[in-house]
């Protein structure tokens, strides 16, 4: 069997132009990526003036070498819990509150002869 060489990988754009990604992507790896992430296109951790801070393969090895989480036979319900020792709050004692005023009623003034309805109404206005 006969090994065949990796084809480039062409798209046809909109306007039926051909480009080839992977001459684009290896011409522009150095060139900060959009967004927050302070990275270029390859990968590398990038710090002020678009300098490499960190390389890609720096990351990658500090990220495989990490220790994975081990599964555990014993399922959380057979485990024993730990005990917990709760130690009694001091409760504040509150203090009295202040009795609201009472508030003070305004009567009417009463005439001699006492208007009711609309008289009583227009009476101040003239």
């Amino acid at each position: 069997m006969v090994a065949r060489p990796t084809r480039k990988k062409m798209y046809r754009s909109m306007q039926g132009r051909m480009i080839d990604i992977e001459k684009l992507r290896t011409a522009n790896e150095n060139v900060q990526a959009v967004g927050n992430m302070n990275v270029n296109a390859r990968g590398d951790i990038l710090g002020k003036g678009g300098q490499v801070v960190t390389p890609k393969a720096k990351i990658i090895k500090k990220y495989y070498e990490q220790p994975k989480g081990r599964v555990d036979d014993t399922p959380i319900r057979a485990m024993p819990m730990p005990q917990v020792i709760v130690q009694p709050k001091q409760v504040a004692v509150p203090k009295p509150k202040a009795q609201p005023k009472p508030a003070k009623t305004v009567k009417p003034k009463t005439d001699s002869k006492s208007k009711k309805g609309i008289d009583a109404a227009l009476d101040g206005i003239e």
